[in-house]
């Protein structure tokens, strides 16, 4: 059966999205997720949503349990996983509020456990992350962008860094010459692990600043980074919301 599990914060939680509305608190073995599970049916379809950073945003992207939020989706029968994510433009063309579809990920964490496979004692698992984004969700995530009139880039590389500190400019321009097309510091993770367990995922990403590279541009700062978020948090539902509906 179809269940798409939703990676997500705020202003993803609004009760107007969901119909049959339950909490479920549950335990991995690989230690709590961020947040209870919120089941529900969205355009008829069953979700279940997972507040990435905590109910309240109390968890950096360093504590974030990624291992523990995978394996509760995947335990609650999740077959599709949609995140959504606030991350920095790296190039020009990629403006304030713009969705980029991503498809590829450079991975700049240091301290964080990214795989199920840290030990080989039951034999051993190198799982192939060539194509991280499932093609399909992708798709139909960008068309319906398309649809809706928003502006949407088809592709593009994040690096996902440690944080919680942002880039100094010399790691901003960097990144740029490596390729990447915007920055965040969550998606790498999750993508790397929910490969790793055999679920599809794709993330939205909403572009919220260009990060520090751009000369004639404030750096960036927290508040600007929730102030474009959530100005643009209901364009984030349109998309989800109409894309779920189409999955059938």
């Amino acid at each position: 059966m179809l269940k798409i599990g939703i990676i997500g914060g705020s202003g993803l939680e609004d009760p107007a999205l969901f119909s049959q509305i339950s909490e479920e608190e549950v335990q991995t073995p690989y230690g709590n997720p961020t947040s209870a599970l919120k089941h529900g049916i969205i355009n008829g379809t069953n979700v279940v949503l997972i507040a990435r950073h905590g109910r309240q945003h109390q968890y950096s992207p360093t504590e974030v349990n990624y291992r523990a939020n995978i394996f509760a989706l995947k335990n609650a029968g999740v077959t599709h996983i949609i995140a959504t994510t606030a991350c920095g433009s790296l190039k020009a063309a990629i403006g304030r509020g713009h969705f980029v579809i991503l498809d590829q990920f450079i991975d700049f964490t240091k301290h964080r456990i990214n795989t199920f496979h840290s030990s080989f004692a039951s034999g051993v698992e190198h799982a192939p992350m060539a194509t991280p984004f499932d093609e399909g969700l992708r798709k139909l995530l960008y068309q319906n962008a398309v649809e809706l009139g928003y502006d949407v880039h088809p592709t593009g590389t994040v690096v996902t860094i440690e944080g919680p500190r942002f880039s100094t400019k010399a790691e901003s321009k960097m990144f740029q010459m490596w390729g990447a097309d915007v920055i965040n510091m969550s998606v790498a993770t999750e993508a790397a692990l929910a490969n790793e367990i055999k679920i599809p995922y794709a993330a939205i990403a909403m572009s919220t600043d260009y990060d520090c590279w751009k000369e004639d541009e404030a750096p960036v700062s927290w508040e600007e980074v929730i102030k474009t978020f959530h100005q643009n948090a209901d364009n984030v539902k349109n998309i989800l919301v109409e894309a779920i509906g189409k999955m059938r």
